[in-house]
């Protein structure tokens, strides 16, 4: 659960800590006194995208830092441990905006991108905005909220991968069968380069080693007469050739070496380069021996490297890159002459993986089936208690093959009437602003209960509910946040009406203050008194009455029996 949130230079915060604890905690304070504010920084430490607008005026960076309890979570300690990041038994969550733009995110202490960020919030908390009950109109929400309350990640999972496979394969069988109509006309240009090539029989690296030869043929005679010189000078000539005088500075050092040993490194250096001059002699006379010096196959040579230059003009490619050319050309050709086997093989490897990814679809179908009986119930009896006598929820689901996705062939619905004896349509069509608050809330409050995220936030989701029915919101928010209280769960309501507030194990006040001309938010723990001056206030007002702190005594009693 979340633990503590640290926040600096976040918009009117000039710093601010703040502790939470278990059950359900009420988050109120007057209209613009900083409560989006809270909320905004703790999605931004959530992995949102950063803007440098929200640093506070005056100052270089914005600081968040969020403190989660994981002792209890298995599944969030396994997962910083595959991540190769420190996992205690609390987990820090950290993320700093400069001004120049820049923005670092930590786990831990550990630098990490948002996207680890983002994966390790959706395992911590949950937020549920004010505004959700008109996304909730939207098919694709309807069906993402039926499988998230059925636990459907694996199946769904394995319906994606068999789908995306699908879809490949039928990609690949479509781009397959256009190949088949257009292969005759490029089948005959393809033989025909594919014949060329294979005529000139050309070797690996074969270019460059006949490009290396014809430069030492066509230079050959310059190569013998400087290679002659060469061995001239350095062995053969009679007056003074380098290595008989080399042989003779030695024995003269040798002579003297023993009236003055510091010139014995200059005879042992002197007689290692008369050693490397008579291998120089050696290498120089056999490289001699071997010059070839032959017109023909100087001509030879030549045609050859014509042939590979003229080929490779023709294709508008370097020599060198021929051989990869016939490579590709051959296997082209190769595929086209192969096209029916391979449309076969693509053919059976469709139907293989239609088969499974409609058995997958057909037993996510009959899952959604079973959830969908009990979330009916389960959310009919809900609108029950919101003030909805009579009202019916169903929500529909109609498989078709024809109908293929990421997410199987179920279209699902969700359908409502909000009165006894009438038939139920759409959602969108029939219910008021006032009625799909109000069930979007019941089915918000009915999934959260089965979720596994410890901590949700609920920010202003009652909004349109009022008198007893808000209420009874809050009753169903404090049995949500103590359910499971031994994992720490926890809610976090952000709410302007005082019956919810009422319901809340722990209270907070945002408070807007104006010091020296700078307007800064603080947040304020209540205790018993403070809270119940609190309700008062949001009950009457600016005037806290005596008739007002009656009612916020006898609502927050009323809280006790639940």
């Amino acid at each position: 659960m979340l633990k503590h949130l640290y926040i600096r230079n976040f918009a009117i915060i000039d710093e601010l800590e703040l502790d939470f604890n278990s059950g359900m905690t009420a988050l109120t304070g007057e209209t613009g006194a900083g409560k989006s504010i809270l909320l905004g920084a703790l999605n931004l430490v959530l992995g949102d995208r950063a803007d440098n607008d929200s640093i506070k005026q005056g100052a270089e960076f914005a600081e968040i830092v969020a403190e989660f309890d994981i002792q209890n979570l298995d599944d969030v300690s396994s997962w910083l441990v595959s991540q190769e990041l420190n996992a205690d038994e609390e987990c820090i969550l950290r993320r700093r905006i400069s001004k120049d733009g820049r923005s670092r995110a930590y786990v831990n202490s550990t630098p990490v991108n948002l996207q680890i960020i983002r994966e390790l919030a959706e395992m911590l908390i949950d937020i549920h905005g004010q505004h959700e009950h008109q996304s909730i109109m939207k098919s694709a929400v309807q069906r993402q909220l039926l499988d998230d309350y059925a636990n459907h990640s694996p199946l769904l999972e394995t319906v994606s991968n068999l789908y995306v496979e699908l879809k490949l394969v039928e990609d690949q069988l479509q781009h397959l069968q256009q190949t088949s109509n257009e292969q005759n006309d490029r089948l005959d240009l393809l033989r025909f380069q594919t014949q060329e090539l294979d005529t000139l029989a050309l070797e690996e690296n074969e270019y460059q080693t006949l490009d290396g030869q014809h430069k030492r043929m066509a230079n050959a005679e310059k190569l013998q007469t400087t290679v002659e010189q060469a061995i001239h000078m350095l062995s053969e000539d009679e007056k003074a050739n380098i290595q008989s005088s080399v042989s003779h500075i030695i024995s003269s050092l040798a002579d003297i070496s023993e009236l003055d040993k510091n010139l014995s490194p200059v005879s042992e250096m002197l007689t290692e380069a008369l050693v490397h001059i008579d291998e120089s002699v050696s290498l120089l006379q056999s490289y001699s021996d071997n010059i070839d010096i032959d017109p023909s196959q100087l001509a030879k040579t030549e045609q050859r490297i014509q042939s590979i230059l003229d080929l490779a003009r023709k294709h508008r490619i370097e020599p060198e890159e021929l051989q990869t050319l016939h490579e590709k050309l051959q296997k082209e050709l190769d595929d086209i002459d192969h096209v029916d086997e391979r449309l076969d093989e693509l053919i059976k490897e469709q139907k293989q993986l239609e088969e499974k990814y409609i058995k997958a679809c057909s037993k996510l179908s009959e899952s959604r089936k079973k959830a969908i009986a009990k979330l009916n119930k389960k959310i009919t009896q809900s609108m029950q208690t919101l003030g909805m006598t009579g009202g019916i929820f169903e929500i529909t689901i109609d498989p078709a093959t024809s109908r293929r996705s990421a997410f199987g062939l179920d279209q699902i619905e969700f359908t409502v009437t909000a009165n006894a004896g009438q038939p139920c349509k759409p959602i969108a069509r029939v219910a008021s602003g006032g009625e799909l608050a109000r069930i979007s809330l019941a089915i918000q409050m009915i999934i959260a209960n089965n979720s596994k995220i410890p901590s949700l936030i609920f920010d202003e989701v009652d909004s349109g509910v009022g008198g007893g029915i808000a209420e009874i919101v809050g009753q169903h928010l404090r049995i949500l946040g103590q359910s499971n209280a031994d994992r720490g769960n926890q809610v976090i309501c952000i709410t302007h009406l005082p019956q919810v507030a009422s319901q809340a194990h722990n209270h907070l006040r945002v408070e807007k203050q104006t010091l020296k001309k700078q307007t800064t938010s603080q947040v304020v723990t209540l205790d018993e008194e403070q809270r119940r001056h609190e309700i008062a206030r949001m009950l009457s007002g600016v005037d806290i009455t005596e008739q007002s702190l009656a009612h916020a005594d006898e609502m927050l009693e009323r809280a006790q029996e639940v």
